[in-house]
């Protein structure tokens, strides 16, 4: 592999004489890669203190695109306009020995992607370029590192620690995350599968795409609707474009998750789409309750269907959301998991989910395990704990950190340690639901705690919230090291370190993981499901099992687990000594 040397990089002010402050500057070993080479540009303004408008280009040559900017771009687009007449307004060109168009539009993407997930910069791209194979795709991380790492050492201010910006949710879900191959093929399929429905015009058409957790749901949704929203915003396509205008214009996307919710709301806010449609993310009761039937949206776009419910609960008086849904659009793309269902409300009998694949029109799975950085045989050690309940000799890992503990204050300092760092700050700490807890009301004045052998903290969202963090996602809330995360809490995102707390609903006999129900405090999952025939049916030991699922699935770089049972914890502590024999 060639050396990947320091990018050139240039702060200049944004304005009509840019070409001769640039020159000016030009050192001259930097003239060509400047001139000649294709380059990368950052437009920015500070509109207030710290708070940014920015946008990002990538061109093949920099003195004409910026003049096309500033002489033509102004009189037909906003933000270039706002640029112009500002004179604070700035500007960095990035070029680099390596650079050719494909590698400074995967640089361009990334950069879009990080700025994109920061809170105090308002970013006026909205299309991604992501660039398949090229040549030299693998220097790809590390030329975009140190650009970063220069330009946040100029203007920390605006270009924040990249651990920082990794470890916020908005970055995880965000639509300009360069996809994996399945994922890239998976959307391209279903963009096409769209537009043959909607030039049909066919109407109330399901989309349905599966994957276990981690296998990279949501960051596919998140790039098919940034995807899908701006095409449909534009007013000439073009020529790359020009057979997909079909697409339509109204694109919503729907999540049941509170905390989900909250991020695809920031996100919409910071790409502009909630000022051209501020209910472009919604709930899936409001959707129901404000669209008509008669008067159908283009594309709806679902993310954790799972979540939604199967029966009338609080607002929702129907009988199930998915179908109702369906019933307001042309064409709903559900992103689901039937081993992500934690409730009752949101059990779907056999019989029905063999009704909602016959009635899909398209049907993609998603297999790769693209969450957990861990060999394959971690992976499987993890998936044959939760799907066949069996505990095997933990295999050795340098690229995952899987522990043990024998108490559950070790594991809770571990834990604390791993969020006071920046590579790993993101580290929280999750149990099963096996202890009393309300959200409408206190224990007695008091908190309601998750309480076991000598740890006592209280459960997820009652701690004062830090109002520098308040708006964040649970996760990201500074407090929240302080608490107890459940899979209600937890249930669509990403931690680097994962601690959880396995509850006494989960114990160990006769050489298999089994679920008590009993000693659970879930009772969306311990009280019986009416089905449709009117029978009560016990759904329990399944809930309980995907409530495990999720727990065990969040961490990225580690998972620590203490397990309340003790036979539980002893074979968990003889598997990670590698003392367990067939």
């Amino acid at each position: 592999m060639r050396e990947t040397l320091q990018p050139i990089i240039y702060d200049i002010p944004y304005n009509r004489e840019f070409q001769t402050t640039l020159k000016e500057k030009l050192e001259v070993n930097h003239e060509k890669f400047i001139t000649f080479y294709p380059t990368v540009y950052i437009i920015n303004d500070e509109k207030s203190r710290n708070n940014y408008k920015v946008y990002v280009g990538e061109t093949n040559n920099i003195y004409s695109r910026t003049k096309q900017h500033i002489l033509a771009d102004v009189q037909n687009r906003e933000d270039f306009e706002e640029f112009e007449k500002s004179s604070s307004s700035r500007m960095y060109i990035i070029a680099h020995e390596h650079f050719n168009k494909s590698l400074t539009m995967d640089i361009e993407n990334k950069l879009i992607h990080y700025l994109s997930s920061q809170n105090n910069v308002e970013i006026t791209n909205r299309r991604t370029n992501q660039q398949n194979e090229y040549f030299p795709v693998e220097e790809l991380g590390e030329i975009f590192s140190k650009i970063w790492n220069t330009l946040s050492e100029s203007k920390i201010q605006l270009f924040h620690s990249e651990k920082e910006i990794q470890n916020s949710a908005i970055f995880k879900a965000s639509p300009f995350h360069k996809l994996k191959e399945e994922q890239l093929k998976i959307r391209d399929q279903i963009a096409l599968k769209i537009e043959s429905l909607i030039s049909m015009n066919q109407k109330h058409q399901l989309i349905l795409v599966e994957g276990e957790a981690g296998a990279g749901k949501t960051v596919l949704l998140s790039s098919l609707f940034n995807e899908l929203f701006q095409i449909g915003q534009s007013e000439s396509l073009t020529e790359e474009y020009k057979n997909i205008q079909y697409y339509g214009k109204d694109i919503r996307l729907l999540v049941n998750h509170e905390q989900q919710f909250k991020v695809y709301k920031q996100l919409a806010e910071r790409l502009g789409m909630t000022k051209i449609n501020p209910e472009v993310v919604s709930k899936p009761t409001r959707f129901i309750r404000t669209v008509s039937e008669s008067e159908p949206v283009d594309i709806v776009l679902i993310d954790e269907a799972h979540l939604l419910w199967t029966e009338g609960k609080q607002a929702y008086q129907g009988k199930n959301q998915l179908y109702d849904i369906l019933k307001r659009a042309k064409i709903v793309v559900a992103v689901f998991d039937k081993n992500q269902v934690l409730s009752r409300e949101q059990y779907v009998e056999k019989t029905k989910y063999l009704d909602l694949l016959n009635i899909a029109n398209a049907h993609f799975d998603l297999r790769a395990q693209l969450r957990i950085n861990a060999s394959e045989e971690t992976i499987f050690w993890i998936r044959n704990l939760i799907d066949n309940q069996l505990v095997k000799n933990i295999p050795e890992d340098l690229s995952y950190d899987l522990k043990i503990f024998d108490s559950p204050t070790d594991l809770y300092k571990a834990i604390k340690e791993k969020a006071r760092t920046k590579r790993s700050g993101l580290s929280r700490l999750l149990a099963t639901f096996d202890w009393p807890y309300s959200s409408k009301k206190t224990n007695n004045g008091e908190y309601w705690n998750v309480e076991t052998q000598g740890l006592n903290l209280p459960w997820n969202l009652q701690l004062p919230k830090d109002r520098k963090t308040a708006n964040l996602a649970w996760a990201e809330q500074t407090q929240t090291i302080n608490e107890v995360g459940s899979t209600f809490t937890i249930q669509g995102f990403d931690l680097n370190y994962a601690g959880v707390i396995i509850g006494p609903s989960v114990k160990y006999a006769n050489g298999k993981i089994v679920f008590d129900p009993s000693a659970s405090f879930n009772r969306k999952a311990t009280q019986r499901r009416t089905f449709d025939s009117g029978e009560k049916v016990d759904v329990s030991l399944e809930l309980l099992k995907n409530e495990l699922n999720v727990l065990l699935t969040r961490g990225v770089n580690g998972l620590y687990i203490y397990a309340v049972d003790e036979q539980l914890r002893d074979v968990l502590l003889k598997s990670q000594k590698g003392d367990l024999y067939d």
